[in-house]
């Protein structure tokens, strides 16, 4: 497995930072990770048809003995920036540190996501190389612009849809295997997400005459947002169990304590208190039991000695399943309160459908995980907590999950999008053979 790891390791070192369109400089290193794929991975580049889509975003075609019902497996190019003072070593260096079992790669993107990208292309590669031939086609949908707009994945849905293409099982990013989330439940637990929450970004404006700083308003503009913005956080939208959390606490009731299991399997009674304590428990199981709302960026006077004529704030919000765009824009009126406060919903999805968590596309899954990764491992459905680019193809599957086979840490959770990200190597190794396993399976 090192040429393996080696070849990941190449690939982390192109720097495939999220670019804007009009970009070109950026947008030429996915030329060069492009170049890469092909170089690295030949058998693949031989034996599957692919299309470039949108630009940069690659669909791959691996034809199978039927072309009915296919896999198809996700991941994405693009990685967030990074602030590389803030890191212990170069985040495209793909260092590996420590020794043994405890050796982990260092790098932007290791997990987030071309750890699951290149998974997939030692898995297909090895099998390609072996002269596999899938019971149905496989698909790999690489989008190239994940964590900006997305539209990538959702060209290449466009261009499946123009061909027919019905999946019958869809696999993206999303929950991993984990220790210690759920209160109680000692096994280690395959979250796999069968839905995910909407996303929007909502404007709050406050306007006013301006001047000079030295004489403000009363009720000044920057005053008057902050206000808005402090209602929103003392009156949190309401918590209650969605049907995927549901189906989640049901699920791992046989593994939880006595008094737990019987919480967990009478929701109909304790749900108001399980969703309690989920909203006291941390940021994770607190975005479980609702929908939340963040203001991220704050705009206000373009010198600290003048009056904002407008003060504007972007608040994140993530829809739990049964909000929509239409209901938490209600209810920012409703708790903001002012009629001085516009609000303006900038752009959104609503939370995606619900994927069922019985039936042969959820046990092939089950299936992989058990053979791959862990016989004890306790697979459950879960509510994908961000979004993804599997949210474009519900459109055409009712079979869409969000799942990456590595069994990740809290601190490495908590480096997604932040400094240090790493994955240990053979964390990563095990991954691929999640991967082989699921094809084999399809």
């Amino acid at each position: 497995m090192t040429s393996a790891l080696e070849r990941f390791r190449e690939l982390l070192r192109i720097p495939t930072v999220s670019a804007a369109p009009d970009d070109a400089a950026a947008l030429a290193v996915f030329d060069d990770f492009q170049r890469a794929l092909e170089r690295l991975y030949p058998a693949t580049h031989a034996h599957l048809e692919r299309d470039v889509v949108s630009g940069h975003a690659l669909l791959y075609r691996w034809p199978g003995r039927v072309a009915a019902d296919p896999l198809v497996l996700m991941a994405h190019q693009d990685v967030v920036p990074v602030v590389s003072a803030e890191w212990s070593r170069d985040p495209f260096g793909a260092d590996i540190v420590d020794e043994g079992t405890d050796a982990r790669i260092v790098a932007r993107g290791a997990i987030d996501d071309k750890g699951a990208l290149v998974a997939i292309l030692e898995a297909v590669e090895a099998l390609v190389s072996e002269g596999h031939v899938p019971a149905r086609d496989v698909y790999l949908a690489f989008g190239h612009n994940e964590e900006t707009a997305g539209d990538g994945a959702g060209a290449i849905v466009d261009l499946l849809r123009s061909r027919g293409v019905r999946p019958g099982l869809v696999l993206d990013e999303g929950g991993a295997v984990v220790d210690g989330v759920l209160p109680g439940v000692a096994r280690a637990t395959a979250m796999i997400g069968v839905a995910e929450r909407g996303i929007m970004t909502a404007w709050l404006t406050a306007r006013e005459i301006g001047g000079h700083a030295s004489t403000p308003a009363a009720m000044p503009a920057t005053a008057r947002l902050a206000r808005a913005i402090v209602r929103l956080q003392r009156h949190p939208f309401p918590r209650r169990i969605s049907p995927p959390v549901r189906a989640m606490l049901t699920t791992v009731a046989p593994h939880a304590p006595r008094a737990l299991a019987i919480l967990f399997r009478r929701l109909g009674v304790t749900g108001p208190l399980i969703a309690a304590v989920f909203s006291h428990l941390g940021p994770e199981t607190n975005a479980l039991v609702r929908t939340t709302a963040v203001a991220t960026e704050l705009q206000g006077a373009p010198a600290e000695n003048v009056l904002a004529t407008s003060a504007r704030a972007a608040v994140n919000i993530r829809l739990l399943t049964g909000d929509t765009i239409a209901s938490a824009t209600a209810r920012l009126h409703r708790v903001i309160a002012d009629d001085g406060i516009e609000i303006e919903v900038r752009h959104g999805t609503d939370p995606s459908p619900v994927s069922p968590w019985r039936g042969e596309p959820w046990r092939r899954l089950a299936g992989a995980i058990a053979s791959a990764l862990d016989p004890d491992i306790v697979a459950t459905p879960y509510l994908q907590l961000g979004a993804s680019d599997s949210r474009w193809f519900t459109a055409i599957s009712p079979h869409v999950y969000r799942f990456t086979p590595f069994h990740l840490t809290r601190s490495e959770r908590d480096a997604l999008h932040a400094h240090d990200e790493s994955i240990r190597v053979d964390v990563w190794l095990r991954g691929i053979g999640f991967y082989r396993d699921l094809i084999a399976a399809s």
